[in-house]
């Protein structure tokens, strides 16, 4: 993350774990994360970023509702593959 702002500002009005989700979904939208790609696990992004596990666990099942990532079990969280034109 360098010097960048940081990901979660308490002092916003808005929940962390959207905070979260909202980066997580920017680093999909950058190509930083491609379709395919594994996400990093709870735990570890809960102490990158200085949340709590439960936060990222609600991000990323917001994520999930909405199609932009998709958990096998045992397997890991994946960005999920864009949804076919047609």
């Amino acid at each position: 993350m360098g010097d960048q702002e940081p990901v979660v500002d308490a002092s916003r009005p808005v929940y962390v774990w959207q905070q979260v989700a909202d980066w997580i979904a920017r680093r999909i939208d950058s190509g930083e994360l491609q379709p395919g790609a594994r996400l990093e696990g709870e735990r570890e992004l809960a102490e990158q970023l200085g949340v709590a596990v439960g936060s990222v666990r609600r991000a990323v099942k917001e994520l999930r509702e909405t199609g932009r990532l998709v958990t096998l079990a045992a397997k890991g969280t994946y960005v999920a593959e864009p949804p076919a034109e047609g």
